[in-house]
């Protein structure tokens, strides 16, 4: 890996406040129990947590829009900004969902995992939209070098690198030929765009909302 792509996958925002602390707390323990439940088993692990990730852009998407509306103000590209990632994230899970061929008992999981999430999200983003955008920076943070241990492991020749999906070639515009290095660089470089879409976001609403919305 070199000097570039090291600073890439090792960007991370600094935990300075209470709300920080608050979303990289969560984050760690997340992290904890996706390397207990999936190890190295990137596919299936991919499939659990991108139907989980898929949540927050849609959630902040439309809780935005209701209050962009109550308060009379520009949203300043953040609704398209999260309605674009949750679609980004949908796809994601498509294209895992064909290269991993889920078990009836992970899309069981998958079940779960979304309604716990959203009504965990949902609550988070009511009470403290700061700290909610903090959480996906810091989820995508973690997505990015979970991509980037799965392409080592491509790379290493312990995972097939299996010929792309057809839906993944169509989204992303591969080429024909492409497998699935190509799939889960162009994964990575999403997920690295969500980091720093939410951290912004984060950052910005720090000086714009109201006290009671700034954890």
């Amino acid at each position: 890996m070199n000097a570039e792509t090291n600073h890439f996958v090792e960007l991370h925002h600094p935990v300075r406040t209470l709300s920080d602390r608050v979303a990289y707390g969560i984050t760690r323990t997340l992290r904890f129990l996706a390397d207990a439940l999936f190890a190295k088993r990137y596919g299936n692990r991919a499939i659990v947590l991108e139907t989980v990730a898929a949540v927050p852009g849609m959630v902040g998407g439309a809780l935005l829009h209701l209050r962009c509306l109550r308060w009379m103000r520009h949203d300043r590209g953040w609704i398209r900004a999260l309605l674009d990632e949750a679609d980004n994230e949908r796809m994601h899970l498509m294209t895992f969902m064909e290269i991993a061929r889920p078990s009836a008992f992970e899309r069981m999981m998958v079940l779960v995992a979304q309604a716990l999430f959203f009504t965990f999200y949902l609550m988070l983003y009511l009470l403290s939209s700061r700290t909610a955008h903090r959480l996906v920076g810091y989820f995508e943070e973690e997505a990015v070098v979970s991509y980037t241990r799965y392409l080592e492991e491509i790379d290493a020749g312990r995972i097939d690198n299996v010929p792309a999906p057809a839906i993944a070639i169509d989204y992303w515009q591969l080429p024909p030929d492409a497998r699935l290095r190509e799939v889960v660089i162009a994964v990575r470089h999403d997920e690295a765009g969500h980091r720093d879409v939410n951290h912004s976001i984060a950052g910005q609403q720090a000086y714009t909302v109201p006290i009671t919305d700034a954890l």
